[in-house]
């Protein structure tokens, strides 16, 4: 029985580290937004790799998704850019949510104050 046990927590899947929004810039570009968003991951390769972060208002609505469609194994942490971000005029904040192909979004929000 021991040994089936064994087995099992081999083979359980271990959690892995999630993507850390490292940094954040935003400037405004006539009625819409650009964000450069830095990120830190172990990527692995194709199999685990930080995929996307998008930007969300503080109430968790989605206002831009930025996709990252391949690993960065060597490229650590990278930056990604995001143009043509509209955004409410009456939101002075926002939210960077980061994802990865095994775990999905964090769930850990980097808060971004818009410059006026």
């Amino acid at each position: 029985m021991k040994y089936i046990a064994t087995f099992l927590l081999a083979a359980a899947p271990l959690a892995a580290d999630p993507p850390v929004i490292e940094e954040v810039n935003v400037t405004r570009s006539g009625e819409a937004w650009r964000f450069d968003v830095t990120l830190s991951h172990p990527d692995t390769g194709w199999d685990h790799y930080a995929d996307g972060w998008r930007v969300l208002d503080m109430d968790g609505t989605e206002l831009g998704h930025r996709v990252l469609a391949h690993p960065h194994v060597h490229e650590q942490p990278f930056t990604r850019s995001l143009s043509g971000v509209d955004i409410p005029d009456r939101v002075t904040e926002v939210q960077i949510e980061a994802r990865d192909t095994l775990e999905g979004w964090t769930g850990t929000y980097y808060p971004v104050q818009l410059p006026n």
